[in-house]
């Protein structure tokens, strides 16, 4: 009998979490909710599924026995609590949710009710970027000096106009950081550890009718030792791919999207010269630089299969609810630190309150 996917919200990436599961042996979209009814009944004619309008029916429904989740940000919490209250696993779009409280009321309630929660960040499924993290398992980068996230990209004011929850503190959480850079800044956290420390600052250049930044950038020091940077925007005229960079005293390693541009070791070895020809034939997708629904599903695809894997063995996915957690905090530093001018050391003892939350972007 195929496991059953139950889907929450219809938005845009409601198309993806459907496609992803379709691509998935056993499994299936039985059903799917929306406050809108329109947006419901049309993701139920493209896949097959039951609508429902009323949230509380949809968790009902025998066979649903996974749900995701991709309401605006800053509305993950209600369905999220709802669902394992219900018995449901947990499927969650990024960000967790938008503040350090709020996460941590769904990762209790998840565990209370004995479900398996992930957050979903596929990057971390990407070859390349499992090929990095194993080059540093092995030690093959030598001491860690530095690890740099950049996410310059572009969005209309189309963009932020066609939805009220967009650019809000509210449901948003943030702008350029929390919305489109935090699949890079848990990846950087993923391959270089934690964060003990942040400076950064915001700004809001390039945008009106918005209350969260453009352009983000934050230096961080690693508990390896190590530096860093992360830039964020969505006001860099056309939008580029993605890019982390990880450098050490014995390899440097960078990452376009999903492509190695740079793969680089003082002690070579056999797989380098595999990955070197991958690294020639590889062509890369725009990855939503400019058009947020010019990305792939199947980074989607691998991470529902990890969940499915979790939940039939009794063991944690690879991205849960505490390493979903990560990144918000991460977020939630920079913005206390743009608005402070100061240097914040993690973890925070609890959510900074931030005073751009009613009155803009921090410094």
């Amino acid at each position: 009998m195929a496991t059953g996917f139950g889907i929450i919200g219809c938005g845009m990436i409601s198309n993806f979490h459907a496609r992803a599961v379709g691509d998935i042996r056993g499994a299936k979209v039985v059903a799917c909710q929306d406050a809108v009814p329109a947006a419901a009944e049309r993701l139920a004619k493209e896949t097959g599924c039951r609508p429902y309008a009323k949230l509380k029916d949809m968790l009902a429904d025998p066979e649903v026995d996974v749900v995701t989740i991709g309401t605006p940000s800053g509305a993950h919490l209600e369905p999220a609590v709802a669902a394992a209250r219900a018995g449901k696993h947990v499927i969650v779009e990024k960000p967790l949710e938008i503040t350090l409280k709020r996460c941590d009321k769904i990762i209790a309630e998840c565990e209370k009710a004995g479900v398996t929660l992930s957050t979903i960040f596929p990057s971390r499924f990407h070859r390349t970027s499992v090929e990095i993290k194993k080059a540093l398992d092995q030690g093959r980068f030598g001491q860690l000096t530095a690890g740099d996230a950049y996410v310059k990209w572009y969005r209309s004011q189309e963009y932020y106009d066609s939805g009220a929850w967009r650019g809000t503190w509210e449901l948003d959480g943030g702008g350029a950081l929390m919305n489109q850079a935090i699949h890079s800044v848990d990846l950087l956290l993923w391959l270089m550890g934690p964060v003990v420390e942040i400076r950064a600052q915001t700004a809001l250049l390039a945008h009106k009718r918005i209350d969260v930044e453009d352009h983000a950038v934050a230096t961080l020091r690693f508990a390896n030792g190590a530096l860093g940077v992360i830039e964020a925007s969505t006001a860099v005229y056309p939008g580029y791919l993605k890019r982390i960079e990880i450098n050490g005293t014995a390899g440097s390693a960078v990452m376009e999207e999903e492509d190695l541009v740079k793969w680089d070791f003082a002690k070579a070895k056999p797989r380098d010269t595999e990955i070197h020809k991958q690294m020639a034939a590889a062509v890369s997708t725009g990855g939503g630089a400019a058009d947020p629904s010019a990305i792939g599903h199947h980074g989607h695809t691998h991470q529902f299969q990890d969940v499915l894997k979790a939940i039939q063995k009794g063991t944690a996915p690879l991205i849960d609810g505490h390493e979903g957690r990560r990144s918000v905090e991460v977020i939630l530093a920079i913005y206390k630190a743009a608005e402070t001018g100061r240097a914040v050391a993690l973890p925070l003892p609890s959510d900074p309150v931030l005073k751009a939350r009613k009155t803009g972007v921090g410094k």
